[in-house]
């Protein structure tokens, strides 16, 4: 089923930092980063111009120089706050304590709504990285990271007993690539799908993978990791 609620732009979600006394200078950041999530979801990024970001800004083109060098960098910059959006969802299975199968369960759940929330984005970094050297490069080390984590949270569950032994990185880059994909694709345009079934047929993926099939469609388990 398609989402029916999708607008014309996305949720403005990049806020000022929270100082005490929030300066001029710290909203029209946020605006220029807000304006090129909106564009992302209607554009592709070879579009893009400052001329064109710039304009529901408010804001001169001129002052985009004052706080990004180009393009590249307010992609780049967007892509290290998605970076960090996914690694606050993914906590409970990187690093929470208790039933491996409930926490893999909201992370997934958390991971989805930050792919429902940014797809678009995701799109247009992708499509750009596979033309562009500069975004490439940034979308595989983005992507690198999340290998790095799962690896190291899949070796130290083997040593738990709570996983089977095999070479963890593979099967880490399998799963994470099966992510992005499965989010761009439910995701990345108008009409975008509903959460629910993506979230399960990750969970069905990622738990019968790392945990075993007697775990699939289940929301928790009686396995213990300390």
């Amino acid at each position: 089923m398609s989402d029916k609620t999708d607008q014309s732009s996305s949720p403005l979600h990049v806020s000022p930092q929270p100082v005490p006394k929030i300066g001029r200078s710290e909203r029209t950041r946020a605006a220029i980063l807000n304006a090129a999530l909106d564009f992302t979801w209607s554009r592709p990024f070879r579009e893009m111009t400052i001329s064109l970001l710039m304009a529901p800004t408010g804001v001169s083109r001129s002052a985009f120089y004052q706080y990004f060098k180009d393009l590249h960098e307010v992609m780049e910059t967007l892509l290290d706050m998605l970076k960090d959006e996914i690694f606050i969802a993914a906590q409970p299975w990187l690093a929470g304590v208790g039933d491996p199968i409930a926490l893999t369960q909201e992370t997934l759940a958390g991971l989805v709504d930050v792919g429902h929330q940014r797809g678009p984005f995701l799109r247009a970094i992708t499509d750009a990285a596979s033309n562009d050297a500069r975004l490439e490069k940034a979308w595989v080390q983005f992507l690198a990271g999340f290998d790095d984590a799962a690896s190291a949270r899949i070796e130290a569950d083997q040593k738990q007993g709570l996983i089977q032994d095999f070479e963890a990185r593979p099967v880490a880059f399998a799963l994470n690539r099966l992510d992005a994909y499965t989010l761009l694709q439910a995701f990345g345009r108008r009409p975008r799908m509903q959460p629910g079934p993506v979230r399960e047929a990750l969970a069905r993926v990622w738990i019968s993978t790392l945990y075993g099939a007697e775990w699939i469609g289940k929301e928790s388990s009686d396995l213990v990791r300390i």
